[in-house]
């Protein structure tokens, strides 16, 4: 029933008076029924608080990342790779006389040939060629002090053995009879299974532990990789980067002598040749993409730098040279440089395994760790700031403050 079928005159008498409280009660009876939402009004109202309610089951039934959903995703472990890495190597020659050892060399590698074959990649800088016969293009006045080495291309079977995956031919013995015996050179290691770079424009590339690894030898001589045009030099590097995931950089540089430990900061010079800015160098070809630099070239070790994130040896002096090259003091300190790098090339950890010639046998490991110290402290001397902390036994880290998280 509606408010205004509400009977009135049966619950008061008809008089003035009554009238009156008639008139008034109908009034409030009025003003009630005003108050009184009508159907459409209470329906809409249910409507909003079902919709309201169907809003709060619909967010409630939405799926809550579980607490692994909310973790980040852990990455996959990062690939190691070990580089066994030495200085000039020479077998022996048989020109202009014949300097070659018994047993046609195959002890000479013998005493650190396990320490070699452990690694992923073991590089060298073969000084000298692997050439039978031939003339050299260098003028010998005096046949007792003529530095030209010519090795039978059967030496490199000590090569082999030893574990060496690739080498250096870019130095100032490389073309000791000239591109015969550095094109010679080529083939012969090429044939072995070994890896070279150093005549211009070549380039090793191959694959390791499914990364792909280049090596670019250079030398401030004739017709190798020029590191003198550091633009041209850098370039190559970051041509060479976009297509390799690790780059190992070698380079014949710098002075020679037991004098020359020390990197001068500055172009070096030997008999009037210049023979490279190393620092400079070294630190340019880094920022073009590099990861590895490999120096040799001043027969005696010389400091390292760890330079954005990269390890630079800028010597690793003489290591196994049977004949025609000092190796008194410290120039017969042969260092083994282990390095372990992340598969993007930054370095993780090395250590220096401290060897030393003793002719007429090739390189023994040196409990006296007598290299290892010596790079400790030319390092500590050169490079003050480095974050590289190097052990007595030549164990090499990165500083707890400055390695990354």
């Amino acid at each position: 029933m509606s408010c205004w079928g509400i009977q009135l005159e049966r619950y008061f008498p008809k008089s003035k008076l009554t009238f009156k409280l008639v008139l008034f009660m109908s009034s409030l009876v009025l003003f009630a029924c005003s108050t009184v939402p009508d159907a459409d009004s209470s329906s809409k109202t249910d409507d909003l608080t079902a919709e309201a309610v169907v809003t709060e089951q619909d967010e409630s039934n939405q799926s809550v990342p579980t607490h692994s959903e909310l973790e980040p995703t852990k990455s996959q472990p990062r690939t190691i790779l070990t580089v066994s890495a030495v200085g000039d190597i020479m077998l022996g020659t048989d020109f202009p006389k014949n300097h070659l050892p018994p047993d046609n060399g195959q002890h000479l590698l013998s005493g650190v040939a396990q320490v070699l074959r452990e690694a992923d990649i073991t590089f060298g800088n073969y000084e000298g060629t692997l050439l039978s016969g031939g003339e050299s293009a260098k003028l010998c006045r005096n046949p007792n002090r003529c530095y030209v080495f010519r090795t039978p291309p059967e030496y490199v079977h000590n090569l082999q053995v030893a574990g060496f995956d690739v080498l250096s031919l870019a130095n100032n013995h490389a073309r000791d009879f000239g591109d015969e015996g550095r094109l010679s050179s080529m083939s012969t290691l090429s044939q072995a299974g070994i890896q070279h770079s150093g005549l211009e424009g070549s380039f090793a590339s191959w694959q390791v532990k499914g990364k792909q690894i280049g090596m670019i030898a250079f030398a401030p001589f004739r017709g190798a990789n020029n590191p003198l045009d550091i633009k041209t030099a850098q370039e190559t590097v970051r041509a060479f980067k976009a297509e390799h995931d690790v780059v190992l950089v070698s380079m014949h540089m710098g002075a020679e002598g037991e004098q020359a430990t020390r990197v001068t900061f500055a172009e070096e010079y030997f008999h009037g040749e210049n023979r490279g800015d190393v620092v400079l160098f070294s630190r340019s070809m880094v920022e073009a993409g590099a990861d590895l630099i490999l120096g040799h070239g001043p027969h005696v070790p010389r400091a390292l730098e760890l330079y954005q994130g990269r390890l630079i040896a800028y010597s690793l002096g003489n290591f196994c040279t049977y004949y025609g090259i000092n190796v008194r003091g410290k120039n017969g300190l042969a260092p083994i440089l282990n390095v372990s790098l992340y598969d993007d090339g930054e370095f993780k950890s090395g250590q220096i395994i401290s060897a030393r010639q003793l002719r007429p046998n090739g390189p023994v490991l040196d409990p006296n760790h007598t290299a290892a110290k010596l790079m400790a402290d030319l390092t500590r001397w050169d490079f003050p700031h480095t974050p590289l902390e190097i052990s007595t036994t030549g164990l090499i880290s990165v500083k707890a403050s400055a390695a990354p998280e």
